[in-house]
């Protein structure tokens, strides 16, 4: 059987307009120069009307992908903003960026590879992110290196280990799928997971920040460093400043206390049983919603009221973190109503008849059709879950370890080139202030050479065990 007997006149259909959308997206932002908001609506709307999804079905499926984003990220990208900029304006972010400018400058891109796979691993990448930026753009600032050599490292350290490793949604999924072995997964990956961050991160970010060579200025967020935006800065900034700053054991134990409920509730995923009665608490303070939530407030305090903000000058400043994240959040939003048309339009399962007609083994047949799903819809969850199901009855009897190694395989392709169809193509972006074509020069990039190193490493491992 050939892979063009297996698709339909409705998946041909399908893929000629995933491509066609995709096409026309590029062309209304870099060409016409239109709002990445309004390009990806009217690209999503044309996706849902060229796929067949019902006319008055193709707004609601938009809708829902814009909800099912910003109901989740957009909540914590707010979070993350109050966080940020509690850290920043208290001085805190000053305590972190001094003991990562100790030494030389030569080793901050691998200090911050490795932060951000601490950080990464009970996080979400979006949820990392938000933490990191702030802090990111303040070493920029004061150590005078492009934004790309240390935005780089932490963009990788975050993504290697939400397409990885256990407990992250993606990795999880494919394990209950495939039946593999969480134990064994988390090590496999994690023995992965090392020599992916050095070379997406610290190596190919020296490129990266030659190719584009922006530095702190380029960051869209307001919480970046204090007078970093130059002469205008607020007037009145100066008399909102705190009295004193928190010290560098008080600010790690404010930035970690969110990521330790996190971890408790990541924890509990994998040893806890779930008729216990303690796992719904653990369940209840670990969700990423509340966790941000309950660091928010311990900021209040550490970040607050401690170092002598009063509480009037505290609800402004959480006001002032939201405004620079608005937009952001529309475009984030915009980039899971296209995903999410897409995905209704039937695109995901056209390309997976495709890839299971070419008959290749469980570990190559799972990145290939990750890696397709992952180009035409933008999801690394919807790649990982669906490349896995089509895996799941040719790895029927595997041994663990290569049943871990499918799993690790199929989360390698998820992450593959990530673009204009992926939201968090649009958070990098804004964040740190790209273009669409820097974007894709440094971050998709980035994301392909994770993808390609999961890829041999696990194949190499598939030969050793």
């Amino acid at each position: 059987m050939n892979a063009s007997a297996a698709l339909t006149a409705h998946d041909t259909q399908v893929l000629i307009v995933a491509a066609a959308g995709i096409a026309l997206l590029v062309l209304l932002i870099v060409w016409l120069k239109l709002h990445a908001f309004i390009a990806l609506t009217l690209g999503a709307l044309f996706v849902g009307v060229g796929s067949g999804i019902p006319l008055e079905k193709v707004t609601a499926s938009y809708e829902a992908g814009v909800g099912g984003v910003l109901g989740y990220v957009g909540v914590l990208i707010a979070l993350g903003a109050m966080l940020g900029k509690l850290l920043v304006d208290s001085g805190g972010a000053d305590k972190l960026v001094e003991t990562l400018l100790r030494g030389s400058n030569a080793s901050l891109p691998w200090k911050m590879a490795l932060v951000a796979g601490i950080i990464g691993i009970p996080m979400f990448f979006e949820i990392g992110l938000v933490l990191l930026i702030p802090v990111v753009m303040l070493v920029v600032h004061r150590s005078k290196v492009p934004a790309m050599l240390l935005g780089i490292p932490a963009l990788a350290g975050l993504s290697v280990l939400h397409g990885f490793i256990p407990p992250h949604p993606g990795p999880l999924a494919a394990i209950a799928i495939l039946h593999a072995n969480v134990g064994v997964t988390l090590a496999l990956g994690l023995l992965i997971a090392v020599p992916a961050v050095a070379v997406a991160g610290p190596l190919f970010g020296r490129l990266a920040a030659r190719m584009v060579p922006i530095g702190a200025a380029g960051a869209a967020l307001a919480v970046t460093a204090p007078g970093a935006h130059g002469e205008g800065s607020r007037a009145d900034d100066n008399v909102a400043r705190a009295s004193r700053s928190p010290t560098f054991a008080w600010t790690l134990a404010t930035l970690l206390f969110p990521i330790v409920l996190m971890l408790l509730k990541a924890t509990a995923d994998i040893w806890v049983d779930k008729a216990s009665a303690l796992r719904p608490l653990l369940d209840f303070v670990g969700d990423p919603v509340f966790a941000l939530l309950a660091g928010v407030l311990l900021a209040m305090v550490t970040f607050g009221t401690a170092v002598g903000f009063s509480v009037s000058v505290l609800g402004k400043k959480i006001g002032e973190s939201l405004m620079p994240v608005v937009g952001v959040m529309l475009i984030v939003g915009a980039g899971g109503g296209f995903k999410q048309t897409l995905v209704d339009g039937g695109t995901g399962n056209a390309i997976a008849k495709i890839a299971l007609a070419a008959g290749l083994s469980a570990l190559l047949l799972g990145w290939m059709v990750a890696v397709l799903i992952r180009l035409a819809t933008g999801s690394a969850t919807v790649a990982t879950v669906t490349a896995a199901g089509i895996v799941a009855p040719l790895a029927v009897g595997l041994p663990p370890a290569h049943l871990s190694l499918v799993v690790l395989a199929v989360g390698s392709g998820s992450l593959f080139f990530s673009h204009v169809n992926d939201a968090g193509f649009w958070l990098v972006k804004e964040y740190f202030g790209m273009t669409v074509g820097q974007t894709i020069k440094t971050w998709s990039v980035m994301e392909t050479l994770i993808s390609l190193i999961g890829l041999l490493f696990t194949w190499a491992l598939a030969f050793v065990l």
